[in-house]
C-alpha cells in the first residue's frame, strides 16, 4: 500500500484528478469531461453540479488505477474568476458565470470609476478590473438579477465550491482571491474599502488563507461522494493559472512559464509585489507565502487550435485532429510564408483588454495551403505570448528560460516555436503537461508536511526535454513579430465595426 497526494482541477471543459507520490512522480490520473453553456454571444455559464460529478468520476478513476493507495492530503485547483453564487442555505442560485464570459464590461468600468480611476484601483488591488474577473460579475448580478442578488450570501470560485462539497467549509486562498479583482494583492487580504464602496457586503466573500494551509477536512458526506476517508486534509490549493507555475518548476525570478490550454498564459515568479504599470499584466499572490506571480492571459490558445480543427471538420475533413494539424504545420517554413494569425477569437484580455477584439488571418495569397494556415494558427499563439512578454520586460521582469506546460507542451513544434521567438531554451518537466492538477498535488504535499515549502516540492520535478533556439528562425520570427504587433492597433476600428449587429446579428 503506497501513499499519495491527490490534486483535483476543475477545468472549463473537464475535471482532472491526479495522484503523485512522495517523490513527485505521477502514479495515476483520470479525466471526466463536461459541457458549458453559451446562452448568448459572449456569455459563458456552467452548472456547478457538473464540477461535482466530474470530480467524483475523475477521483474514482484515479483511485481505481492505484488500488490500495492512501491519500495523505487533497489539493484543489480550478478555472479562476468564475462567479458561483450561493444563498443562505449554501444552495446555488444560478449557473456559474465563467472566466471567459464577456457580459460585464460596463460594470468593470463602473468599478474603476467608483475606485477613483485606474490609478486608484491599481493602488487598492494591484490590478485592473478586467471583464473576466469575479468582481464585475457580482455587480452585473446586482444590476441585472436583483431578485437573485437579494438572496446572495456567499460568492465562491469554482474550486472553492468543490471544497464546500468535499468538506462543508467555505474558504478560499490568496491566488484565487487575487483573481476576483477585489483583493489587495500587496497586503494579501480583501480590499474591504473598495468592496464597501461598490455597495457589496464583504461578508459574502469567503475567509482567505495561504494556499498550503489546511482549510478543511473531508466530511462524512464528502467521503461517501468521493470515496476518500473522512478527515483527510484539504489544503487551500490555487487558481489554475497560478498553481501551474509550481507544477512546471517555475519558482525563481527570471524563469518564465507558458501554458497552452484553452487559454494561453505567460507567467513569472516574483519575490516581491511590483507595480503592474497600466495593469495589463496581472500581479497576483503566489501559492507560497511572501511570493507573487505576474501573468498575462490570452483568451485564445489551444482554443484557437480547436476552432481551426472544427472548421476543417466542417468542410468534411473528419480525420483532422490535433496531431494531423501539427503534421501539416510542419510542412510549412517558419513564418508560414508571410502569413500571420491574430488569435482574438473570443475577444482578448492581454495585451489588449478588448472584449470586442476579433481574429484575423493577414497576408493570405494563392500560394498558401493548409500547412501554412495550420502553422500560422500555431505561430499566432506564440506571438501572443511574446507580445505579453514585451509588457513584462517593461516592468523589469527578465526571462532567460521558458518552461512549457499544459496540453500544448506535448507538441515539439509548439515548444520549438517558443524557443525560436523568445530566443532562449524551452524546457518541459515531468508532470508539467498534467496542468494545474499536478501543481495542486504538490501544494497538498506542502500542506501535509511531505515537503517543507514550494521550492522543495518543485525541486522534485525532472527535466524531460529541452529545445534550443535556431538563430535563423529567431530572425524570421522577430521580423514577423514587429508586423504582428502593429496589426491590432491598425485594425482595431475595423474589427470593432464588424461586430455591429447589422453585420453580426
Amino acid at each position: 500500500m503506497g501513499e499519495a497526494l491527490l490534486g483535483i482541477d476543475i477545468g472549463t471543459s473537464a475535471c482532472k484528478a491526479l495522484l503523485i507520490g512522495r517523490d513527485g512522480g505521477v502514479i495515476a490520473a483520470d479525466t471526466a469531461a463536461y459541457p458549458f453553456d453559451q446562452p448568448r454571444p459572449g456569455w459563458t455559464e456552467q452548472d456547478p453540479a457538473l464540477w461535482v460529478e466530474g470530480a467524483r468520476k475523475a477521483v474514482a478513476g484515479a483511485l481505481a488505477a492505484a488500488p490500495g493507495t492512501t491519500v495523505l492530503a487533497v489539493g484543489l485547483s480550478g478555472q479562476m474568476h468564475g462567479l458561483t453564487p450561493l444563498d443562505g442555505e449554501r444552495k446555488v442560485l444560478r449557473k456559474a458565470i465563467l472566466w471567459n464570459d464577456q457580459r460585464n464590461g460596463a460594470e468593470c468600468e463602473e468599478i474603476t470609476q467608483a475606485a477613483g480611476g485606474l490609478e486608484a484601483l491599481l493602488a487598492a488591488t494591484g490590478n485592473r478590473m478586467l471583464v473576466g474577473y469575479t468582481g464585475g460579475k457580482i455587480l452585473w448580478m446586482k444590476r441585472h438579477e436583483p431578485d437573485l442578488f437579494a438572496r446572495l450570501r456567499h460568492v465562491l470560485n469554482p474550486k472553492d465550491y468543490l471544497r464546500l462539497v468535499l468538506t462543508g467549509e467555505i474558504a478560499t486562498e490568496v491566488s484565487d482571491a487575487s483573481g476576483t479583482g477585489l483583493f489587495d494583492t500587496r497586503r494579501r487580504r480583501w480590499a474591504t474599502g473598495l468592496i464597501e464602496t461598490l455597495g457589496i457586503d464583504p461578508a459574502i466573500l469567503p475567509p482567505c488563507h495561504e494556499s498550503h494551509v489546511v482549510s478543511g477536512r473531508v466530511s462524512h458526506s464528502g467521503a461517501e461522494l468521493f470515496g476518500l476517508p473522512a478527515g483527510t486534509p484539504v489544503v487551500g490549493g490555487g487558481g489554475d493559472s497560478v498553481i501551474q507555475t509550481i507544477g512546471s518548476g517555475v519558482i525563481a525570478p527570471g524563469e518564465l512559464q507558458t501554458t497552452i490550454g484553452t487559454a494561453g498564459i505567460l507567467a513569472a515568479a516574483l519575490d516581491a509585489p511590483i507595480d503592474s504599470g497600466d495593469g495589463r499584466i496581472q500581479v497576483f499572490c503566489n501559492v507560497s507565502p511572501a511570493t507573487w506571480h505576474a501573468m498575462g492571459v490570452s483568451l485564445n490558445a489551444g482554443g484557437a487550435m480547436s476552432w481551426f480543427r472544427e472548421v476543417l471538420r466542417g468542410w468534411g475533413n473528419e480525420a483532422f485532429d490535433f496531431e494531423e494539424i501539427v503534421a501539416r504545420a510542419e510542412t510549412a517554413p517558419p513564418g508560414a510564408r508571410g502569413l500571420l494569425f491574430l488569435p482574438y477569437l473570443n475577444g482578448e484580455r492581454c495585451p489588449h483588454p478588448d472584449p470586442a477584439a476579433r481574429g484575423a488571418l493577414v497576408g493570405l495569397t494563392a500560394r498558401h495551403g493548409a500547412g501554412d494556415l495550420a502553422r500560422a494558427v500555431m505561430e499566432g499563439v506564440v506571438h501572443a505570448f511574446y507580445d505579453m512578454h514585451g509588457l513584462m520586460r517593461a516592468m523589469g521582469i527578465p526571462g532567460h528560460l521558458v518552461k512549457a506546460s499544459g496540453g500544448g507542451a506535448r507538441s515539439l513544434l509548439w515548444r520549438q516555436m517558443q524557443a525560436d521567438l523568445f530566443g532562449c531554451d524551452v524546457v518541459t518537466c515531468e508532470g508539467a503537461a498534467e496542468g494545474a492538477a499536478f501543481g495542486a498535488a504538490l501544494v497538498a504535499g506542502v500542506g501535509a508536511g511531505v515537503w517543507p515549502d514550494a521550492t522543495a516540492a518543485a525541486a522534485t520535478l525532472r527535466e524531460l526535454a529541452r529545445e534550443t533556439p535556431d538563430p535563423g528562425a529567431t530572425a524570421i520570427y522577430r521580423r514577423a513579430h514587429d508586423i504582428y504587433q502593429a496589426l491590432y492597433p491598425a485594425l482595431h476600428d475595423s474589427l470593432a465595426a464588424l461586430g455591429h449587429p447589422d453585420l453580426d446579428p
